[in-house]
C-alpha cells in the first residue's frame, strides 16, 4: 500500500515535517467554507488502495477541527483508500473523560464513537490527559510519550525535583523522574471552574529545591499558576521550570504565565495556539511521530515509542 499523509487545517505545518522525515509530499486537499458555513472537504489526489495516515490535532476550535477530521475521512473513504488511521497528536475533549457532577455528556466517548464511525481502522495520539480515554475505542489506540523529546532540552540542578501539580500528572511525572534521576513531589488541587483551581496540599518537601512541574497540556494556566504559587509558598527557589507536552494557551494563559517567575517553559508543536508565551522553547514531535507511522506502515512494533506507565 501506498503511504499517504493527509492533514487537516489545525497543524499544517507539523504535517509537513511528518511527510519530510518519511521522504513522502503531504496530499493535496482542498478544505473550504460555504456562504452558511458549512464545510466542504476534497482529496486532489488519488488515495486508493493506500494506507492513509489523517493528522489532525482537535486543538481550538476543537469542533471545527474534529468536523475536518470526519469529512477527511469520509472522503478518504469513499476514494477507495485501503486503510484510514487518525493521528491525534493532541486529543481534544481529553478533560470530558467521566461525569463528575451527574448528568453530563462524556466528550471523549462521544469524540471516540465518532472517529470509530468516520471508518478510521486505529489512533495514533500523544500524551493522553487520561489513558482512560484509550477504552473508549473498539479499535486500536497507540498512545505515544513525548517524554524523551522534552527532557532533551532539560539539564536539572542537582537540588532539582519533578513536581506533578494533581494526582492525575502522577505517572506522567514519574516517567520525567526516571529520565532525569531525580524525585517527585506530588500536589493535591481542587477545580473550582474551568479557569480557576485551588491548592489543596503538598506531599513532598521542595523547600529551597529547584521545581521542575510537568504536565500533559496547559491551556488556562489555572493548574501550573497554582502550582508555582503553592511551591513557592512552600520555600521552593524562584527559578521554575515548566514542561508541558500540548502548549494550547487559552486565554489567559499567557497573561498567567508571564507573571510567574518560570525560568523555562518547554512544550511541543503538538498544537498551533494563536499567542504564545514569551521564554518558551518548543520541540517538535514530528519525530516521533513520523517514527510511529514508517513502523505502523511496515507492520512493526511501536513499543520503543508508547507512553508506559
Amino acid at each position: 500500500m501506498q503511504l499517504t499523509i493527509l492533514s487537516g487545517s489545525a497543524n499544517d505545518a507539523l504535517a509537513a515535517r511528518v511527510a519530510a522525515a518519511l521522504g513522502v509530499e503531504p496530499c493535496a486537499r482542498d478544505l473550504r467554507r460555504f456562504a452558511d458555513g458549512e464545510l466542504h472537504v476534497e482529496i486532489k489526489q488519488t488515495v486508493r488502495g493506500g494506507d492513509v495516515f489523517i493528522l489532525q490535532p482537535t486543538s481550538i476550535p476543537a469542533d471545527e477541527h474534529i468536523m475536518e477530521l470526519l469529512f477527511l475521512a469520509d472522503a478518504c473513504r469513499r476514494a477507495g483508500a485501503a486503510r484510514l488511521t487518525a493521528v491525534m497528536p493532541y486529543f481534544g475533549y481529553a478533560r470530558q473523560d467521566r461525569r463528575a457532577d451527574g448528568r453530563e455528556a462524556i466528550g471523549a466517548a462521544v469524540v471516540a464513537a465518532l472517529v470509530e464511525a468516520a471508518g478510521f481502522s486505529r489512533v495514533v495520539t500523544v500524551d493522553l490527559h487520561s489513558p482512560a480515554i484509550e477504552g473508549f475505542f473498539r479499535i486500536p489506540v497507540e498512545h505515544l510519550s513525548a517524554t524523551r523529546l522534552l527532557v532533551e532540552g532539560v539539564h536539572p540542578a542537582a537540588d532539582a525535583v519533578i513536581v506533578a501539580p494533581d494526582l492525575g500528572a502522577a505517572k506522567l511525572a514519574e516517567r520525567y523522574a526516571r529520565h532525569l534521576n531525580v524525585s517527585v513531589v506530588t500536589m493535591h488541587k481542587k477545580r473550582i471552574s474551568g479557569s480557576e483551581v485551588e491548592l489543596r496540599s503538598i506531599v513532598g518537601n521542595v523547600k529551597d529545591r529547584a521545581p521542575i512541574i510537568v504536565d500533559d497540556m496547559i491551556t488556562t494556566g489555572a493548574t501550573i499558576e497554582a502550582a508555582a504559587n503553592g511551591l513557592l509558598a512552600a520555600g521552593c527557589q524562584r527559578a521554575i521550570s515548566v514542561i508541558a507536552t500540548h502548549g494550547v494557551f487559552a486565554a489567559p494563559a499567557p497573561q498567567r504565565l508571564e507573571a510567574l517567575p518560570i525560568q523555562q517553559l518547554i512544550v511541543t508543536d503538538s498544537v498551533q495556539p494563536a499567542v504564545q508565551p514569551s521564554r518558551l522553547q518548543v520541540v517538535s514531535v514530528a519525530p516521533l511521530i513520523a517514527d510511529a507511522i514508517g513502523r505502523l506502515h511496515r507492520g512493526d512494533t511501536l513499543a520503543p515509542l508508547l507512553a508506559r506507565a
